[in-house]
């Protein structure tokens, strides 16, 4: 249960921002943890001083940080959530949205994030992870050679392949960024599956690029990347300098997938 000399009477003014940073600080500091129940808002209410308006404000605010949780029933209330990497990757998915990033500002981030992961890969995975992304890719290249083409199947086998490259960086922050890139903002990426003439050579320098992190060839496979934006930024102009294909070539199949090198 958490200490209540923890917390200090609302400052007049500012009552409801300043009894929501005190939460926050006691969740942070691990005061209070993940799945324990805060007071409730009449213990609330005493702590601090101040009215249940000011409360239920400063609780509205840390529900919206997805901080806390109410739940309701007998052993309702509202409870500290445990802030996981799908939590991360979901918020940054939406902020890269409603802000409408310029897709050329991602497809760059994305273009020297894959060449830092390479480098963490070849150092930091292991020589099984190295080989299970190998066999991922080579999965992949048989899928879009098949005549029977699963745009959807083919969109969800690239997504966890970009994820499981990014874990093996060894760095969980490349894998919640990651996350949410694929998770709901496409670099415009996901075109190269949906025309033709672009995805055999993406699935084919997805294989390549995984055989040299096997190999241990940063030189190539940086080249490789290198080669994967080049083929992407093709397939973007080739959208716009065609404006009745771009539906196809963006994949207006609901998902937003990206692709990798």
């Amino acid at each position: 249960m958490i200490d209540t000399q923890t917390f200090t009477p609302a400052q007049t003014g500012r009552a409801s921002e300043d009894v929501a940073l005190q939460l926050e600080a006691a969740i942070l500091s691990g005061k209070v943890l993940p799945g324990e129940s805060l007071p409730s808002e009449r213990e609330l209410q005493t702590l601090f001083k101040t009215g249940r308006g000011v409360i239920r404000e400063a609780l509205r605010v840390l529900r919206q940080k997805g901080m806390v949780e109410v739940r309701k029933g007998a052993k309702g209330g509202t409870y500290v959530k445990h802030i996981d990497m799908s939590n991360v990757s979901e918020s940054l998915a939406l902020f890269l949205r409603q802000n409408k990033i310029d897709p050329q500002h991602v497809i760059a981030f994305r273009e020297s994030m894959d060449r830092t992961l390479a480098a963490l890969a070849i150092i930091n995975a292991s020589e099984d992870e190295k080989q299970a992304l190998l066999d991922g890719t080579r999965a992949l290249g048989e899928l879009a050679l098949s005549p029977d083409l699963d745009q959807h199947l083919l969109g969800e086998m690239d997504r966890e392949l970009n994820i499981q490259f990014a874990k093996m960086s060894g760095n969980p922050v490349f894998e919640w960024v990651m996350g949410a890139l694929q998770l709901g903002f496409s670099s415009q990426d996901y075109a190269l599956y949906a025309h033709k003439k672009f995805r055999e050579q993406t699935a084919r320098n997805w294989q390549n690029t995984a055989q040299a992190i096997v190999d241990g060839d940063l030189l190539k496979c940086t080249a490789l990347i290198g080669r994967h934006y080049l083929l992407l930024r093709e397939c973007v102009e080739t959208a716009h300098q065609q404006p009745s294909d771009v539906t196809e070539l963006l994949g207006n199949t609901g998902q937003d997938t990206s692709a990798s090198a």
